[in-house]
């Protein structure tokens, strides 16, 4: 789904005790509202998925009321957000994160030969991981067997690689594409004359799990 604002309301919530902070009351109704509406629900509807009382989310919405913390949770669920996600505020900006050149980890084979940018979401590495991989003439990058059923996916920009997993071994040419098991130990080494250039991606096995 999209991201989403938050506001806020106090009497009459179904379930829960405690108010908002009255800071996030505008944006909390404009967000409900939009979402409400982005799903084609009404009001009744809502509140039968919601289990809050179609008045409570009207004045919601109309910014008269305060919700407790367990009506936001209730409405949050039903509209398939978080709670966080709810109560961030309208005028929260859209970008989730910028790193800085400075502020990109960057990982080195022990060649010394080949650099990689760890260009995906660190709190995500146990579902999947996304590197930008830069390999000088003969360097190799060794690696260990990933967790069961990972695979590993290869987008060759620049370059020539030869790649092994397992006992097998395949040349990917710029341009190319190449899945492979990477639950076993692989390698890859550039045999190519100057520096090749790839963006690589691990899907680990909980990644798309139920």
């Amino acid at each position: 789904m999209s991201t989403r604002r938050g506001k806020k309301q106090g009497q009459g919530n179904a379930g829960g005790n405690g108010g908002d902070d009255a800071g996030h009351g505008q944006a909390l109704g404009a967000t409900i509202q939009r979402l409400r509406k982005a799903y084609n629900l009404s009001l009744g509807e809502l509140s039968e998925q919601s289990g809050v009382a179609k008045s409570i989310i009207s004045q919601i919405e109309r910014n008269e009321t305060n919700p407790t913390l367990s009506t936001v949770v209730r409405l949050s669920r039903a509209l398939d957000t978080t709670v966080d996600e709810v109560l961030r505020g309208e005028t929260k900006s859209l970008f989730i994160e910028h790193q800085t050149k400075s502020g990109v980890p960057m990982l080195e084979s022990q060649d010394g030969l080949c650099k990689l940018a760890i260009a995906g979401p660190l709190n995500l590495v146990d579902f999947f991981q996304w590197y930008d991989f830069h390999a000088k003439p003969k360097g190799e990058l060794i690696s260990n067997p990933h967790p069961p059923g990972t695979v590993e996916h290869l987008y060759l920009v620049t370059g020539e690689l030869e790649v092994t997993t397992g006992g097998e071994t395949k040349t990917l040419k710029h341009g190319e594409a190449l899945r492979f098991r990477a639950d076993v130990p692989h390698k890859i080494v550039n045999v190519g004359q100057g520096e090749a250039h790839a963006v690589m991606m691990l899907a680990l096995r909980q990644f798309g799990a139920i």
